[in-house]
This record gives structure tokens, C-alpha cells and sequence, in this order.
């Protein structure tokens, strides 16, 4: 029998407002829809050279044991990640990715009569779990295209004047998905000085183990100075853990607290636990990463200044370009070509694709490519 329930309405009204996020094109998807093989995908920041060794060879023993449930308070992780980054056991939150962790922050701050602050051009589940917590969301407007120093790029003084009585939370991405832009070091702490103690400020810092600047701001250091900040990391881009989804917040040990109250028990698994604590001490496996992106997003700088294309300054594994016109029309002609990028329309840039940076060999494969459709 046929419902009568209109059942989208039943939803918080935030929810009813929502678009599922959108990832980038599996290689899967591709394969069957368009029937090649050799397929190169350089659209969700993954990194190219795999996986760290010694993750890798820390699945042995938990594969052994999967009737078991996982540690549900991740000691072994928590720990390894205080000692790596010199805080303590009982400031840190894991999360299935970080992902999970902005939610976890969301559920627990945000609600109907609340709001959160974030600047255009943002990652896209900002949005994502402060309307489905019911709360509301301010967009700051970011730099201009024009800006000399970083455009597309947050802008810090618009993000302060957004800031109300209603604000419970600030997110700030630093390097921002999906620009690459940053902030410095002394704008980022000028800027944590003048938000009120009661407003929380999320950085997340996804992408900082890329940046090579030795002056880039590290967040972590301003735990003690700011108990209203949290910063978040993942382990699915330099550590090469995507797949298995593993992520933390570091904050005071208060919010930590706050938030292992809204965290499922077993939210991290068995495999992610062992990989991720392993993947912290491959030293080698790290400095190879950076040295290969480094060396990428030089080779992709050279072919954009020998194409005269523009794209948006960037310090991590990716790359933005502006290609002054449709980008859907490129990004669909490059899937024919056997390449999957990311078209970022969906984050008010038409006209950009995300590109991220991939070893020598597919970052050419990807610049030929994209010289061969841009002229047809």
C-alpha cells in the first residue's frame, strides 16, 4: 500500500535544506560507464605512492582477530599521536576520518538557536553538519580573485565581523580544500586573540604534513594558550590511510571529554587503529610524500606558466585551476581520456578544477591531457 507520508518533511528542516556531499569519481564508476581500463584518478587528494610500509605490515595482527570488537577508546592511537606531537592522551578525539570528527564537534556545540561562521570556498561539510544539527550557518566572504597575495583565500577580518551573539563555532581550513590557500602565522593568532572565549574555533588542518614552510602556522601549539580551540588531522592523505578512515581532534582535555561523550565506542576500527599507529612512526614513508608533492606541484607550476594557465596559489597536494570557462565541459572530456579530476562548481567555482598532485609520470599523463582537450 502506497504511503501517504510525505517523509522529506518529517526531517529537521537543516536536513530538508541539504545536498549529499559529492566525492570524487571512483575508478569503478568510470570503468562501467564508460568501458576503458588504465584509468588515472587524481580528484580526491590521495596520496599516489600508496600506503605507508609500516601500516601496511601492522595489519597482520588485527587481521587475525576480526570477531573481536575494536579498542573502543583507541589507548594505543591516542597515545602514539600525544608522544608524536607532544600533547596528552586525554586531549585527543578519534574519529572514523575527521570527517566523522566535524560532526562529532557539530553534535555537540550546535543546535536550532545557535549558528556557526566559515568563509566561502570552504570544505563542504562545514555546512553539512551545522544545518543537519539544526543550527545556523554564516558565510564570510573570502578574497577577491584580484587579491595580490592569496586570492580565493579566507579572509579573516570578514569571518570576525560575522561572529555574533548566536555563534558557537568558527571552521577555518588551513590549507583550504578545495583552493590550497593559507593563512600565516602571525594573521591566523592575531585573528584567535580577538574571537570571545565562548566562540570554539575548529582549524583543520588536514593537509599541513604537505606545507614545507618552516614559518606555517602549527595550531597544535596553541592549545594551551586557547582552551576554545580544537584542531583537527587526518590520516587519509600524507599517511595514505583514505580507505580505512581514521582522523582526530586535539583539543583542551575538557572538550575532549565533551566530545568522547557524543563518540560511538567502536567508531574507529580494528585495522585503522593498527595502521594509523604504525603509519606515525614511518619517518620515511612521510619525507618521501613531501618530497614527491613538492616536486609535483613544481612540475604542475612550470606547465601552467608554459600554457599561461591561472590557477589558485596552493601548499598542498593539489592544485586549482581557472580555466575561464565551463569546467564541467573539461572535467567530462578528461573522464574520455581516461583522467578523473574534480570539478568544484558545487563550491561556487564554475569554472575550477581541483587537480591533485600525483607522482611525475601521472602528473604528465594529466597536463597532456588536459593540453589535448582544452585545444578540441
Amino acid at each position: 500500500m502506497p504511503s501517504t507520508v510525505n517523509y522529506q518533511s518529517l526531517a529537521l528542516a537543516g536536513v530538508q535544506a541539504l545536498s549529499p556531499y559529492q566525492p570524487g569519481k571512483p575508478i569503478e564508476e568510470l570503468e562501467r560507464e564508460l568501458g576503458i581500463t588504465n584509468i588515472l584518478k587524481l580528484a580526491s587528494n590521495e596520496n599516489p605512492l600508496g600506503t605507508s610500509p609500516k601500516a601496511l605490515a601492522a595489519l597482520t595482527r588485527p587481521l587475525k582477530a576480526l570477531e573481536l570488537y575494536p579498542d573502543g577508546s583507541g589507548y594505543l592511537l591516542k597515545e602514539a599521536i600525544a608522544n608524536k606531537l607532544g600533547l596528552q592522551a586525554k586531549q585527543i578525539t578519534l574519529g572514523n576520518g575527521s570527517n566523522d570528527v566535524l560532526e562529532l564537534i557539530a553534535r555537540a556545540f550546535l543546535a536550532q538557536g545557535r549558528s556557526a561562521v566559515m568563509s566561502e570556498f570552504a570544505f563542504a561539510v562545514y555546512p553539512i553538519v551545522t544545518q543537519a544539527a539544526g543550527a545556523e550557518l554564516y558565510i564570510a566572504k573570502a578574497n577577491p580573485p584580484e587579491h595580490a597575495d592569496m586570492p580565493y583565500g579566507h579572509n579573516l577580518q570578514n569571518l570576525l565581523e560575522k561572529i555574533s551573539a548566536t555563534t558557537q563555532l568558527v571552521f577555518i581550513a588551513n590549507p583550504n580544500n578545495p583552493t590550497g590557500t593559507w593563512l600565516g602565522k602571525e594573521e591566523l593568532l592575531n585573528f584567535l586573540q580577538q574571537v570571545p572565549q565562548q566562540v570554539i574555533v575548529v582549524i583543520d588542518e588536514a593537509y599541513t604534513e604537505y606545507v614545507e614552510d618552516p614559518e606555517f602556522p602549527d595550531a597544535l601549539a596553541w592549545l594551551e594558550q586557547f582552551p576554545n580551540l580544537i584542531v583537527t588531522r587526518t590520516f587519509s592523505k600524507i599517511y595514505g590511510l583514505a580507505g580505512l578512515r581514521v582522523g582526530f581532534a586535539a583539543s583542551s582535555a575538557e572538550i575532549a571529554d565533551i566530545l568522547n561523550r557524543v563518540r560511538q565506542p567502536f567508531n574507529v576500527n580494528s585495522l585503522a587503529l593498527a595502521a594509523a599507529t604504525a603509519a606515525l612512526n614511518d619517518d620515511a614513508f612521510l619525507e618521501q610524500s613531501k618530497a614527491v608533492n613538492s616536486a609535483g606541484l613544481q612540475q604542475w607550476f612550470a606547465a601552467c606558466a608554459e600554457e599561461n594557465w591561472d590557477y589558485i596559489p596552493t601548499v598542498g597536494n593539489f592544485i586549482t585551476l581557472h580555466l575561464k570557462r565551463p569546467a564541467v565541459a573539461i572535467y567530462e572530456a578528461l573522464l574520455r581520456e581516461g583522467v578523473i579530476v574534480r570539478p568544484i562548481a558545487g563550491y561556487g567555482l564554475p569554472q575550477h578544477l581541483r587537480i591533485t598532485i600525483g607522482t611525475e609520470a601521472q602528473n604528465q599523463r594529466c597536463i597532456t591531457a588536459l593540453k589535448k582537450v582544452l585545444v578540441a
